[in-house]
């Protein structure tokens, strides 16, 4: 009797209910699965003000700051 192969390992995020749906269509579907999900973000940002003000605008400029220094360093060192 030969072995069975082994399934291939997915990655953990794809087990996450709606995210994992929206990073399995990111990376498998088609090139306007991106801009859908810009949209998302964008509503989710218009929502998020909406709701909680310049708090929520303020806590998202904050956490892009990391992002933005990593930008920064690619950017200084050539990649």
């Amino acid at each position: 009797m030969t072995p069975m192969p082994l399934a291939p390992r997915l990655p953990w995020y794809y087990s996450v209910p709606v995210l994992g749906w929206i990073a399995r269509d990111l990376v498998h579907g088609t090139p306007d699965n991106l801009w859908y999900f810009l949209t998302i973000l964008a509503t989710l940002m218009v929502l998020a003000v909406k709701t909680w003000g310049l708090v929520a605008l303020g806590l998202t400029a904050l956490t892009m700051v990391p992002v933005m220094f990593v930008i920064l360093i690619m950017i200084t060192l050539g990649n």
